[in-house]
C-alpha cells in the first residue's frame, strides 16, 4: 500500500488548530510508505500535483471539512484556502482515470465529512465515491482530535494484517473503546 497523507494542524480561516494531526500523520507514515503534505506543503496545487504524479492506493486527508447543500459551501480546508467539492471531485477523477491508479481507500479524518442532507447524501464521502474512490472512511459527527489520531493509527495497524477495511475499523473502534467509554471518542 502506498499512501498520500495530507493534513492541516494549524489554525486557518477561523478554524481551530488540530494539533494531533501532525502526530497522526507521523504515526501513519511509520505504517504506510508514501508522501506527506503537512500545513504549508498542503495546498490545492500540491494535492492536485501529487494525485496526478503517482498512484496512491490510499489518500488520507486530516483537515477540517464542511458539507453544505450548496457546492460553494462544501469544502476541505488546505493551507492556501478551501478546496471546494467540485475541485476535489476533479482531483480525484483525474487520479482515477487510469485503472491502475484507482484510489482503493479515501479517508476523510475530519468532523462530519459523511454528513449530508436530502439533496446530497453522504456529504464529502459521497463525492469521493462518485469520483471513483473504491471506498471511503468518513465521520458523521464532530470528533475529538486526539482520539481520532489514535483511531486512525489503530485502523492502519489493523489493516496491515490483511483483514478487510470494515473489520479493521471495527477492531480499531473496539480497541479505542477500552480507554474511552463514550462513543464520541471512537464511533
Amino acid at each position: 500500500l502506498k499512501a498520500l497523507k495530507v493534513g492541516l494542524s494549524e489554525s486557518r480561516e477561523g478554524f481551530p488548530p488540530l494539533p494531533a494531526v501532525e502526530s497522526e500523520l507521523k504515526r501513519i507514515s511509520t505504517l504506510l510508505p508514501g508522501t506527506v503534505l503537512l500545513n504549508q506543503q498542503f495546498t490545492g496545487i500540491t494535492l492536485q500535483t501529487q494525485l496526478n504524479a503517482a498512484p496512491f492506493s490510499i489518500v488520507h486527508l486530516a483537515t477540517h471539512g464542511k458539507f453544505s447543500s450548496s457546492a460553494e459551501g462544501t469544502f476541505i480546508l488546505a493551507w492556501d484556502g478551501r478546496i471546494n467539492v467540485k475541485q476535489l471531485d476533479e482531483f480525484l477523477r483525474v487520479s482515477n482515470q487510469d485503472r491502475s491508479r484507482v484510489i482503493e481507500l479515501l479517508v476523510l479524518s475530519a468532523c462530519e465529512t459523511a454528513a449530508g442532507d436530502k439533496r446530497a447524501t453522504l456529504g464529502l464521502a459521497g463525492v469521493a465515491v462518485r469520483a471513483g474512490a473504491r471506498s471511503t472512511l468518513a465521520t458523521l459527527w464532530p470528533v475529538k482530535d486526539n482520539a481520532t489520531a489514535n483511531l486512525m493509527t489503530q485502523f492502519y495497524q489493523e489493516l496491515e494484517t490483511n483483514i478487510g477495511k470494515a473489520e479493521a475499523l471495527r477492531r480499531a473502534q473496539v480497541s479505542l473503546s477500552q480507554n474511552f467509554k463514550h462513543p464520541y471518542y471512537w464511533a
